[in-house]
């Protein structure tokens, strides 16, 4: 599988967190369509079909991320 570059990954889940703290997903529809559209792109980036999941595991793979602490990946 293809991996997005560390630095896409970090802009990406920048722009999602910024959209996010702006409550873009209650705002007008550019808004919640540049929300969705960087979900589906980190989504993609990140191999996941969850939003929550993809954050997690984009954060995972940006520098000064502790590798070896996947708890938030596995099923519970």
């Amino acid at each position: 599988m293809l991996m997005a570059h560390p630095a896409v990954l970090k802009d990406l889940v920048e722009q999602y967190e910024t959209l996010r703290a702006l409550h873009a997903e209650n705002g007008g529809p550019a808004a919640r369509r540049r929300m969705d559209d960087i979900a589906y792109t980190l989504c993609v980036s990140t191999g996941t079909r969850d939003m929550d999941v993809a954050l997690v595991a984009a954060r995972h793979r940006l520098p000064g991320a502790r590798p070896q602490d996947d708890s938030l990946l596995t099923a519970g």
